[in-house]
């Protein structure tokens, strides 16, 4: 028995690919489009309708913009919103959630994938897009903050934060246990910070 190889392509979510992101996100008003952590759109149900979407929407022109894609065999598959931690209102003023030290960091706070394209490893490959693209763009480093399974099957409704074991095969390093809770899970600030030194005439 063979198993074919999966050509997974992560790229940014830049406007021409608006459509893409309505394949993964789901073609109606209903979520949160990635909006709650970014706080400049309302994320609660007293939001206008359509106002998270057109917000997503307009963040993709920016840079870095709001998300990554990723293709399996040219055909979208799942999401990556991430930015820079000080551009995220709502992770700024977290609680549970702290700062630690003053690095301009860059955040990732969800993963989506769709039906069909799970346990492909689709939210890894994102992953290593984000930090690929990180890297690329100056940050000093990328922070997450998933959930540890434990060994055991997350839900993928709660499991949008990620898993610890992903981010610490991509070489992430647990900080320290938030008060942020995801399945009743602790969340972990945990972050993989470059080595800008290295790179240095």
């Amino acid at each position: 028995m063979t198993t074919r190889a999966i050509a997974i392509e992560v790229v940014p979510a830049t406007p021409d690919r608006w459509s893409d992101v309505i394949t993964v996100m789901g073609d109606n008003d209903v979520g949160c489009w990635c909006q709650a952590p970014r706080g400049r759109v309302g994320s609660g149900r007293n939001a206008p309708p359509g106002a998270r979407r057109e917000g997503l929407r307009e963040q993709l022109a920016e840079e870095p913009p709001a998300g990554m894609l990723a293709y399996v065999d040219g055909e979208v598959a799942g999401w990556c919103g991430f930015g820079p931690r000080e551009r995220l209102p709502r992770l700024v003023r977290s609680r549970s959630i702290p700062s630690i030290g003053d690095q301009a960091v860059w955040s990732i706070v969800c993963f989506r994938v769709r039906v069909g394209f799970r346990r492909m490893g689709v939210a890894s490959a994102l992953l290593a897009g984000v930090v690929d693209y990180a890297h690329r763009s100056g940050a000093p480093g990328v922070e997450a903050y998933p959930i540890d399974p434990e060994g055991e099957r997350v839900d993928v409704g709660f499991g949008y934060v990620g898993v610890t074991p992903m981010f610490e095969k991509a070489g992430f390093k647990r900080l320290m246990p938030t008060n942020a809770r995801s399945d009743r899970r602790i969340r972990w600030l945990m972050r993989l910070d470059f080595d800008r030194s290295a790179e240095r005439p």
